[in-house]
C-alpha cells in the first residue's frame, strides 16, 4: 500500500502543477458542441458507420484482426515478444513509463533491437516518464534508441504543459499494433490479483488499421522530433487477414480537440439497445449526461464501470460522483470496481461498434490531452468485450440512486468543490 500511496500523491502533485499552469494556455479555446445532436439513425443504420468514417475520423478498413489481451501476464509478454521479434522498425508512444521490472523490461527489449540494427523510435511524454529511472533512459540511447520527450516545458510555452499525449501505441515492423489503456510500470503486471496490480486490457492488431496507428504515432513525433519516418519500413502494404472492420480516431489539442468528445456523442445517440462503458475516470460534462440520460428513456441499458476505493486520484473520483444523480435517477447503472484500481477504457454500443484505447470519459482526454482510439465494427469482438465486461461487473458494486442522495453532507461539499475543477481534470 506504501507504493500505492505514493503514486497517488504523485498524481495530486501533477493535478496541482497542470491546474496552475492551465491559464497559461487559455487564451483561446475552440468552440465545444453545446445542443443535443439529434437522433437520425441507429448504429446498425449504414449511415452510423460512414459518419463516424467520413465526418470524423479516418477510413474504416476492412480486413483487420484483434486480440484482447488480459492484464499485465498477458499484455507484457505480448508487447514484449513483439518488440523482440522486430525486424525493421519499431515505433513506440505511451505516458506512464516509470521505474521498476517492467519499465526494464522493455528498456532492455528496445535496445537489444536498437543494437540489432532495428530502427527504434520511443515516444515518452515528459510527465508521464518523470519517474523512469535515468539508467533505462541512458541505456537505451546508447544502444542507438532515438528518445524523445513530448512537451518539455520551456519558460516561454508553459501552457502546453497542461497538454500531454496520453496515447498508447506501439508497432512493430508497420504490421503489429497494440494500444489500450496500460502503461509501462509494475502496477500493471499480474493478473489484478490486489490492490498494487492494477486492471487493465490492451489489444493486438493485424492487418490494415495498423497503418492508421503508425500515422497517429507519426503525427506526435513530428511534432517533436520534426523528422518524417516514412518508406516500407514503417507503412508496408498490408494485406487483409481477418474480417473485421476499423479505424483510428484520434485527437489533440493542437487539431481536433473536440472530434473525441463527438465521437461519443454520436455513438451514445445512435444507440438502441446496450450501452457499456469502462473508464476509471468518469466526469461528464451537462451534454454527455443528457445524451445518456437521452438514450436509457428511449430504453438503452447503460451500465458503467468505474474505480472504486481504489482510485489513484480522490480528487477526480469525487468530481465524478458529484455528477451521477441524474444518470441514476434515469436508471443508468454505475458499478465500482472493488478489488484494485480499474484502468480500462472501452465502450461498446448495441453489442456491434466497440471504441478501445487510451482515452478516459473526461475533458482532459476530451479537450486537453493527446489521444488515440481504435473503433471496431465486429459482433463477435463486441461481444468477446461484454463478457469481459460483465465479469468485471462480478467484481463491482453498483451505486444506487437512494445510496447517492443519502451520502453523508461532508462527502456532497468535497464532491461539489471537486467538481467546479472538472474542466482540468
Amino acid at each position: 500500500m506504501a507504493a500505492f500511496r505514493s503514486i497517488r500523491l504523485w498524481h495530486s502533485c501533477i493535478y496541482l502543477l497542470v491546474l496552475i499552469t492551465a491559464g497559461c494556455g487559455m487564451s483561446y479555446r475552440e468552440k465545444v458542441v453545446e445542443h443535443p445532436i439529434p437522433r437520425l439513425y441507429g448504429t446498425e443504420d449504414p449511415q452510423f458507420s460512414r459518419t463516424m468514417g467520413t465526418l470524423l475520423g479516418s477510413d474504416i478498413l476492412d480486413g483487420n484482426l484483434v486480440e484482447v489481451l488480459l492484464n499485465g501476464d498477458e499484455i507484457f509478454p505480448a508487447m514484449l515478444q513483439a518488440i523482440r521479434s522486430a525486424e525493421k522498425t519499431i515505433t513506440f508512444e505511451t505516458f506512464n513509463y516509470w521505474s521498476g521490472s517492467i519499465g526494464s523490461d522493455f528498456s532492455n527489449a528496445l535496445a537489444e533491437r536498437a543494437r540489432a540494427g532495428v530502427k527504434v523510435h520511443v515516444l515518452l511524454d515528459w510527465i508521464g516518464s518523470y519517474k523512469m529511472d535515468a539508467s533505462q533512459l541512458e541505456l537505451m540511447e546508447q544502444a542507438g534508441v532515438e528518445v524523445k520527450k513530448f512537451n518539455k516545458p520551456h519558460w516561454y510555452q508553459l501552457g502546453r504543459l497542461n497538454n500531454r499525449t496520453h496515447r498508447k501505441l506501439l508497432v512493430v515492423d508497420g504490421q503489429i499494433g497494440f494500444t489500450g489503456g496500460v502503461g509501462i510500470g509494475d502496477q500493471w503486471s499480474g493478473h489484478a490479483q490486489d490492490p498494487e496490480h492494477w486492471r487493465d486490457s490492451h489489444y493486438r492488431f493485424q492487418g490494415p488499421v495498423v497503418g492508421q496507428m503508425q500515422a497517429v504515432f507519426m503525427d506526435n513525433w513530428i511534432k517533436v522530433s520534426g523528422d518524417v519516418l516514412h518508406g516500407p519500413a514503417y507503412f508496408p502494404a498490408l494485406q487483409p487477414v481477418g474480417s473485421g472492420k476499423a479505424h483510428v480516431f484520434s485527437s489533440s489539442p493542437s487539431g481536433g480537440s473536440e472530434s473525441m468528445r463527438l465521437m461519443y456523442l454520436l455513438a451514445i445517440t445512435a444507440a438502441s439497445r446496450t450501452i457499456h462503458l469502462s473508464t476509471p475516470y468518469f466526469i461528464p460534462d451537462a451534454l454527455t449526461i443528457q445524451t445518456l440520460t437521452d438514450a436509457a428513456k428511449r430504453g438503452v441499458t447503460v451500465q458503467i464501470i468505474t474505480v472504486g476505493d481504489h482510485a489513484d486520484s480522490e480528487t477526480v473520483r469525487r468530481a465524478s460522483r458529484a455528477r451521477w444523480g441524474d444518470l441514476l435517477e434515469a436508471g443508468i447503472e454505475i458499478h465500482e470496481y472493488q478489488p484494485t484500481l480499474y484502468h480500462c477504457k472501452v465502450m461498446i454500443v448495441d453489442g456491434l461498434w466497440t471504441s478501445v484505447g487510451s482515452t478516459n470519459f473526461d475533458p482532459r482526454s476530451f479537450s486537453l490531452n493527446h489521444e488515440a482510439n481504435v473503433n471496431y465494427y465486429d459482433r463477435d469482438f463486441a461481444l468477446r468485450l461484454i463478457e469481459i465486461f460483465q465479469e468485471d461487473l462480478a467484481r463491482s458494486r453498483q451505486v444506487t440512486f437512494q445510496e447517492w442522495k443519502d451520502r453523508p453532507l461532508v462527502e456532497k461539499i468535497w464532491e461539489h468543490a471537486a467538481s467546479l475543477l472538472g474542466s482540468q481534470l
